[in-house]
């Protein structure tokens, strides 16, 4: 059976290695979780300055098998006009990321948002790069959080 994706959910963040890439991973564990192989969703990434093709560190990795969540051979792409027009929401990591998307000529209008104001719940994720394993540990625990109770939000 073919799976018709009702809705596409872009996450953005910086380079697209880290938070972007996670809630991307996470979102596909927790769709699998909630809907099998028939989930609605599709889920992307893109970093608003990605060096395309670069791989996430080792840490990212790792955060994610600590939950059951795996990165799918992912390489980092920039976010463009395109993939904006493309998704149906998109969900960036913080306010100064919303603001660069809202400023593309893609018009993303009413259908971006930070994740953590998506999901009702705090704000900005921080970004683990450069940090110890258990910042990347922590950041993803946040992004696994916010990701359900955004899924939740959709289900409602």
């Amino acid at each position: 059976m073919e799976v018709v994706f009702s809705l596409k959910i872009l996450f953005v963040c910086t380079g697209n290695t880290c938070r972007s890439v996670m809630a991307e991973a996470l979102a596909r564990k927790l769709m699998s979780e909630r809907f099998g192989d028939h989930s609605p969703i599709m889920v992307f990434s893109a970093g608003i300055s990605a060096w395309p093709g670069d791989r996430p560190s080792g840490k990212v990795a790792q955060a994610l098998a600590g939950l059951g969540a795996s990165l799918h051979d992912h390489k980092a792409s920039n976010l463009t006009p395109e993939k904006v027009r493309e998704a149906d929401l998109i969900l960036t990591m913080t306010r100064s990321h919303l603001e660069f998307v809202k400023g593309m000529p893609a018009k993303a209008g009413g259908k971006v948002f930070t994740l953590a104001e998506f999901a009702g719940s705090g704000e900005d994720v921080p970004d683990p790069f450069g940090q110890s394993l258990d910042h990347y540990i922590k950041c993803a625990r946040r992004l696994e959080d916010l990701v359900a109770l955004a899924l939740d939000r959709l289900e409602s």
